[in-house]
C-alpha cells in the first residue's frame, strides 16, 4: 500500500491509500480520484517528503520531541465520478418506481408473466425471481422482461 498526499484543482489537500502507483494511475484516469472538499477530478499527486530511516542517537537525544500530530478527522472521499453518480441515481428511481407501482410476485414471476401474455390471467406490473432458463424461455417465446437493477451499496 501507499499513502500520496493529493491535491486538486483549486489546491484542496487531501491523502489517499492505493494498492500501488498503477491502482492510483488507473483510478485516476477513470476519474475515480476525487477531492473530497469539492469534488473535482481534476488532482494531481503533491509533493511528498520521503521518509527516512531513524537517525543516529546522538542525534535523536539532540532533537526536541516531535510535537504529538492533530487527530485525524476521517474525511469522505468520492470513489465515483459525477456520470457514475448520476447513473446510479437514475438506476435507483427505476427500481423505485418499479416496486413501488408493481406487484411483487416472487418464484412466480416466470409463470405469472407466460400466463399474462397467453391471456390466461389479467396483465397487470409484475416484478420477482426468475432463473436464467426462465428468462432465456420467456425471451424466446417473445415475452417482453427486463431486469430489475440493484446497486452494490443495496447489499452492504
Amino acid at each position: 500500500m501507499i499513502l500520496y498526499s493529493l491535491s486538486c484543482e483549486k489546491e484542496h489537500p487531501f491523502d489517499s491509500w492505493f494498492r500501488d502507483s498503477a491502482a492510483y494511475d488507473a483510478q485516476k484516469a477513470r476519474g475515480l480520484v476525487t477531492c473530497p472538499s469539492c469534488g473535482s477530478s481534476k488532482v494531481e499527486k503533491a509533493l511528498m517528503a520521503p521518509s527516512l530511516g531513524a537517525g543516529t542517537r546522538k542525534r535523536d537525544e539532540e532533537a526536541p520531541p516531535a510535537p504529538s500530530p492533530e487527530p485525524m478527522v476521517p474525511e469522505k472521499v468520492a470513489i465515483l465520478s459525477e456520470k457514475e453518480q448520476a447513473l446510479r441515481a437514475m438506476l435507483r428511481a427505476v427500481r423505485e418506481q418499479v416496486v413501488k407501482n408493481s406487484d411483487y410476485v416472487g418464484e412466480e414471476f416466470a409463470t405469472l408473466a407466460r400466463q399474462m401474455h397467453e391471456g390466461e390471467v389479467e396483465q397487470r406490473s409484475i416484478y420477482g425471481e426468475a432463473s436464467s432458463e426462465e428468462v432465456r424461455s420467456l425471451i424466446e417465446d417473445e415475452i417482453e422482461v427486463m431486469p430489475l437493477p440493484s446497486l452494490p451499496d443495496e447489499r452492504n
